[in-house]
């Protein structure tokens, strides 16, 4: 194999003059940078632009590309005057993109484009994302003045909330063969549509949400755009990937045990998990009633924090903003996740060291307790159809199946006095710690982050804390979360603190 050739001089430099003027949209520096005549090429997904003119027209008509993030670039030299340049995007609206431009040096020195090929990713309708996806599938509440606090932005809702019309599918056709349309919507799904948001679609969910990889045996895993061919975090992992992709604007989730911390992290996103029981309910099909929470997902901390303005009860007196860090439970997570999380973290942060001797006692609680209550809502209607559910799911609730109610209950104490317990450490300050212990994995090694994430996600599950996730990148370019978790009540507080760290 021949050796690479060295990039030319003024090369990159010209890339990166032309990717600063198609972001400011200036029409005149895009015209010097493509080379002049019939022959200069621009192609994308809605065809192909011939000619200098075309393009400058196309260009001029457009109002600008649509905003984007380079986050590779690769380039191959043909010879001192020619060189490919290939490069990775990746878009405000969300997913990924790809450019691929042909270089020339003309003949006073300067390099300009003679071939482009943009791509996109196109909304399309996807299976193992979506079980049911409108234009809007609804709208929002009629009567709503154009400025209501959501207008304009679209939802994917978890399929374990209730949409009048149609049936709660759980993430299992089973369920969904037998279920009935429901009368009424959930009451946080009320509350968006109130608030001028549409109903884009009802997204996937891993089996009623008793996973945190994000695959379902029956329709599949949905994508990562971020990382690609790695999981995209469960169990809301198809409200995570419509956002991620650009199909929806808010993800609509639950948080049992990470079920909206774990695909935040591993998809790069903005995500909360909201106190036990500060957002209603009502229309949500259970899995642990003890731990289940409501909570979202949106690519924007500002965002987050709207939709929280609409969900959320009023603010009550906020605590204090010291963050603490504990060495013990950043030492839990993979080392890159663990450094990305450190550099990310303010230095006024104080680290200190927890008494967390007893941590696997209490996760050991709250799996044991979780699939207690997994049992007494669905094990009636389970118990002649495990069948029907996935390898991996299926073992959970069958062990949930043979836990006794004397082991049962013992767990339970456990976790009341762990609540106590992490609530008195939290105290009234902001805990960081890492949303989940790696990046998102490759599927082969799902079961082996499951439960090095748990250890970490169990805390806020146990204390009933509210938990808000900010996505950092790992020195390998891949997406892992950053978690604050704060007091019972403190969701605005840590809501805020999230859009201030984002401006």
């Amino acid at each position: 194999m021949p050796a690479l050739r060295p990039t030319p001089p003024g090369l990159l430099e010209a890339f990166r003059a032309y990717e600063q003027a198609l972001m400011s949209n200036d029409i005149e520096a895009l015209d010097r940078l493509f080379a002049p005549g019939p022959a200069t090429l621009r192609g994308d997904a809605d065809g192909l632009l011939v000619g200098h003119d075309a393009i400058r027209d196309f260009r001029g008509g457009r109002g600008g590309a649509p905003r984007r993030t380079i986050v590779q670039t690769h380039v191959q030299v043909v010879d001192d005057d020619h060189a490919l340049v290939v490069a990775v995007t990746e878009l405000a609206r969300g997913g990924r993109g790809l450019q691929t431009q042909l270089w020339a040096r003309n003949e006073v020195g300067q390099w300009q484009v003679t071939a482009a090929h943009v791509s996109t990713p196109p909304p399309a309708y996807d299976a193992s994302i979506w079980r049911v996806v409108g234009d809007p599938l609804v709208p929002p509440t009629a009567g709503l003045e154009q400025d209501a606090p959501l207008s304009g932005e679209t939802v994917a809702v978890k399929d374990l909330y209730a949409v009048a019309g149609q049936r709660i599918g759980a993430g299992n056709p089973e369920w969904l063969h037998h279920a009935q349309p429901e009368e009424a919507n959930a009451a946080a799904v009320q509350r968006l549509l109130d608030a001028g948001a549409a109903l884009r679609g009802i997204s996937r969910t891993d089996e009623f949400a008793y996973s945190l990889a994000g695959q379902n045996a029956h329709y599949g895993t949905p994508p990562n755009p971020k990382a690609p061919r790695r999981l995209p975090g469960g169990s809301s992992n198809g409200s995570a990937s419509a956002v991620s992709l650009g199909h929806a604007t808010i993800g609509l989730g639950t948080d049992t045990g990470g079920s909206i911390r774990v695909p935040a992290a591993y998809q790069g996103l903005y995500g909360i998990r909201t106190t036990h029981g500060a957002v209603d309910r009502a229309g949500l099909l259970p899995l642990a009633p003890s731990f289940d929470t409501v909570g979202w997902l949106t690519r924007s901390a500002f965002l987050l924090q709207a939709v929280g303005d609409v969900l959320l009860p009023e603010a009550a007196a906020g605590g204090g903003d010291q963050l603490v860090t504990v060495p013990a439970l950043l030492a839990l997570a993979e080392p890159d996740v663990a450094a990305a999380v450190r550099d990310h973290t303010p230095a006024s942060a104080t680290a200190e060291d927890w008494p967390l001797g007893e941590l696997d006692v209490w996760l050991a609680a709250f799996t044991t307790w979780q699939a207690w209550e997994a049992w007494q809502s669905h094990g009636e209607w389970l118990a002649s159809r495990l069948d029907t559910l996935g390898a991996d799911v299926r073992g959970r609730f069958e062990r949930a199946r043979d836990t006794d109610e004397t082991t049962a209950r013992a767990a339970r104490a456990t976790v009341e006095r762990a609540r106590d317990r992490i609530r008195e450490l939290v105290g009234d300050r902001v805990l960081v710690l890492p949303a989940a212990s790696s990046v998102a994995p490759v599927p082969a090694e799902a079961a082996r982050t499951r439960e090095a994430t748990l250890r970490l996600t169990c805390l806020a599950g146990l204390g009933g804390l509210p938990a808000v996730t900010l996505p950092v990148r790992t020195i390998r370019g891949l997406p892992a979360g950053l978690c604050l978790v704060g007091g019972p009540g403190r969701d605005h507080d840590l809501l805020a603190l999230a859009a201030d760290w984002q401006s």
